[in-house]
């Protein structure tokens, strides 16, 4: 544990020299969904109904990316080859990881919430669980980044998996068109990928804001697939930068 601990502090430290990084993170979901509230100004029912699923749905392509990209780019440097002959498990370094970029999951959430909820005046009925399914929807983009990465050799590459990844999601998890009005292999496709529980679970808040059972569900399915990647990641983490 506290390895993990030191990776985390490690990274943070990284990140917090990085002011590019740290707008992405913070501020740019919170500009889209200025952006998207503004587009639809002379209907703010659109806002309503579709920005909560937006208030997931930024922050998991944002992490994913910001995730990706880092973890590639410390096996290009070497250090992550460094790390690992240390006595340091591949699951506390994966870990350790997980755990800043999951802080800096909290840190967007709170601000592109409050920025959605106080701000910009979105209809929601509970904001407490809209802060902690963005939290959980940031954390899994962390994850699968994380995932994902493992597959990539250069940072360019770890971009190209997001048509892999993340647009399949966003054209099937119900933002688009209800799910349960697409074809029946398409609906069945839409069960197996996390973000359509994101979705779901974001809709649902935006119209009763109950934390019924269904929603209870959605976010035991969405930690179980955070923790489904991370394990994945720590499996897959090579020792030798190819």
């Amino acid at each position: 544990m506290r390895r993990t601990f030191a990776t985390a502090r490690r990274v943070l430290q990284q990140l917090s020299h990085d002011p590019r990084s740290i707008a992405m993170i913070l501020v740019l979901p919170s500009l889209l969904l200025l952006l998207f509230k503004y587009v639809y100004d002379g209907n703010p029912t659109v806002f309503d109904r579709i920005g909560p699923q937006l208030l997931g749905i930024f922050p998991f392509i944002i992490m994913f990316l910001v995730t990706s990209v880092t973890m590639v780019r410390e096996r290009t440097s070497g250090t992550l080859e460094r790390l690992l002959t240390t006595p340091i498990r591949r699951g506390e370094l994966i870990g350790g990881y997980a755990l800043a970029f999951g802080l800096a999951a909290l840190g967007q959430a709170l601000v592109s919430s409050a920025v959605a909820i106080w701000l910009l005046q979105m209809d929601v009925k509970s904001p407490w669980a809209i802060v902690l399914f963005a939290v959980t929807d940031a954390v899994l983009g962390t994850a699968l980044g994380l995932l994902m990465s493992a597959f990539a050799v250069t940072e360019f590459q770890a971009v190209q998996f997001m048509p892999l990844v993340v647009i399949p999601q966003l054209l099937l998890c119900g933002l688009l068109t209800p799910r349960a009005s697409m074809p029946d292999v398409l609906r069945w496709l839409s069960d197996l990928l996390p973000l359509s529980y994101a979705a779901d679970a974001f809709r649902d808040l935006g119209n009763s804001g109950d934390f019924t059972s269904s929603l209870q569900i959605d976010l035991l399915v969405l930690l179980g697939c955070c923790t489904l990647a991370l394990a994945g990641a720590s499996l897959t983490l090579r020792r030798r930068t190819p």
